[in-house]
């Protein structure tokens, strides 16, 4: 079985990147990062920690694994109320 590249995860508007693994959830990237993204339940269910992969639309960064090759671009919301 060949070994997966890492994913160079590019973060908006912080214009942060961080390598990862495929598999590694964007949250631990984000952290890794130091990027800040609100959490909530951490299971995916409260939307606090809502991004949106360019070309992929929103997901839920803490349940939400890198998948793919070469770069993605996450881009953060601001919600004043998290």
């Amino acid at each position: 079985m060949a070994e997966q590249s890492p994913i160079r995860v590019h973060f908006l508007p912080d214009n942060l990147s961080v390598t990862a693994q495929s598999g590694e959830l964007l949250l631990e990237c984000a952290e890794r990062a130091g990027v800040r993204i609100p959490t909530g339940c951490l299971m995916g269910s409260c939307h606090a920690c809502e991004v949106e992969i360019d070309g992929q639309g929103p997901v839920c960064s803490c349940i939400t694994p890198v998948r793919g090759s070469g770069e993605i671009t996450v881009q953060l919301y601001s919600d004043p109320l998290w």
